[in-house]
């Protein structure tokens, strides 16, 4: 079974609050016979969109390929944080890869996130960029490490844009007695998630990039020039770049070594009395090992993410997410949900992402982890700038080397089942 048509109907996008609250382009052609290009890149979401964008910006002639719609994937479904940094903290990345690596992984998060603004501002993209994420603590003796965790941001990386919550400053935003305290960084962000992709795809369009949707790639044929065949054509490209991420499928084994899907949901609920959650328009991340993350959209309707499943179909969404979010908001059991959604996303092992030379011509770069706006928009750059013959940041990206799953391919899902699942019940047991 293939995770690109699993859960969906071919070409449309998924029944979500963001698809009904921005306005859709007409459908893009299919590619239909041979062509030719520079650079042919694989998957229209931000990091092949933000890829197109810069290729062409620099006079490269450029071909996308999607196999539903501009945005159908991850990049249109998510929760729209924009973080700081890498998905993992630096204390950990320190002690993986040391500090002088530690300090240039926080800069090229920290450059991601400056490059989502610039381009929203730039490009005059329908979404704004909201200044605001809390990070919310489950267990008391959480906080005090979140808030140590800010003061070394702020002591040892220059960065003081994070400010401890203690437990009365946390339910003052957050309405719930669910959490005992955390850290806001003003310095992150949120954003509307199909809102932002379209607007990648119409500036890279601008620029000249040509995009085909319904275009599933079914062959990638090594060479000094890499033919990209689908069902209905080819394109033979100088470079070819994977940017399908939780969606590449068996395309490139070795990249499917390191990087694994997992589907996650998110409900929106009916518009909601003013403050009845939120008393702030900031975003929330809380401790959980499965993840529980909420932010308020334009017209007052909680959008809530949480559970995941690692299978192909999708369980029942409402169910899964109904939970976790009554956990947090009990008020809210009497309360009506307008839409109800699930995605694929793809994780790493360490969670940080994993960027790979697959040939000389071919890269790819994916498992973003769940902090995919910032990283992916600038993993698409990366990589632009890679043909382009400016590979440092590539380099360093790809020398993180990331661990496999374990197990073979006929193992390695099972294996991830069975860890999450672990992992998900220590949250409900509260160890």
């Amino acid at each position: 079974m293939n995770l690109l048509f699993a859960n969906d109907r071919a070409g449309e996008y998924p029944p979500s609050y963001y698809a009904a609250s921005t306005e859709l382009p007409p459908p893009l052609p299919a590619l239909h016979g041979a062509a030719r290009a520079d650079v042919c890149i694989v998957g229209a979401g931000y990091t092949g969109l933000s890829a197109a964008l810069h290729l062409a910006q620099r006079g490269y002639s450029v071909v996308v390929l999607d196999a539903h719609r501009v945005g159908f994937g991850a990049s249109g479904r998510n929760g729209g944080q924009v973080s700081s940094g890498q998905r993992v903290e630096q204390d950990q990345i320190e002690r993986m890869f040391g500090r002088d690596d530690a300090r240039k992984l926080w800069q090229i998060g920290e450059d991601a996130k400056e490059l989502v603004k610039h381009l929203i501002a730039t490009h005059d993209m329908a979404t704004g960029f909201r200044p605001g994420v809390i990070h919310a603590d489950w267990k008391a003796r959480d906080v005090g490490h979140s808030h140590a965790y800010a003061e070394k941001l702020a002591r040892e990386y220059g960065y003081d844009q994070v400010h401890p919550l203690d437990r009365a400053r946390i339910s003052d935003i957050i309405r719930t007695d669910a959490y005992q305290g955390g850290v806001i960084d003003m310095g992150a962000g949120h954003v509307h998630p199909l809102a932002y992709a379209l607007g990648l795809a119409r500036a890279a369009q601008a620029a000249g990039a040509q995009i085909y949707e319904n275009s599933l790639v079914t062959d990638i044929q090594q060479g000094a020039h890499v033919r990209v065949r689908t069902a209905s054509g080819h394109i033979d490209a100088g470079h070819v770049l994977l940017a399908a991420n939780g969606y590449l499928g068996g395309l490139a084994p070795q990249v499917a070594a390191r990087v694994m899907p997992i589907n996650n949901f998110i409900v929106a609920t009916a518009p909601l009395p003013q403050g009845m959650v939120l008393t702030r328009d900031v975003a929330v991340a809380d401790s959980k090992f499965v993840i529980n993350y909420f932010r308020m959209s334009r017209d007052r309707r909680l959008l809530f993410g949480g559970g995941e499943s690692y299978g192909y179909r999708f369980p029942d969404i409402l169910k899964t997410v109904r939970k976790p979010m009554l956990e947090v908001f009990p008020q809210l059991k009497d309360t009506d949900i307008a839409y109800a959604w699930g995605g694929t996303l793809a994780i790493t092992v360490n969670r940080m992402p994993h960027f790979a030379r697959l040939a000389p011509n071919i890269l790819s770069a994916s498992g973003y982890s769940g902090a995919g706006v910032g990283m992916a928009t600038l993993a698409g750059r990366i990589m632009a700038d890679t043909v382009a013959g400016q590979s440092e940041r590539f380099d360093l990206m790809a020398a993180l080397n990331l661990p496999r799953f374990p197990g073979g391919p006929a193992l390695r899902s099972p294996l991830l089942a069975l860890a999450m699942t672990w992992y998900a019940l220590r949250d409900r047991l509260g160890w």
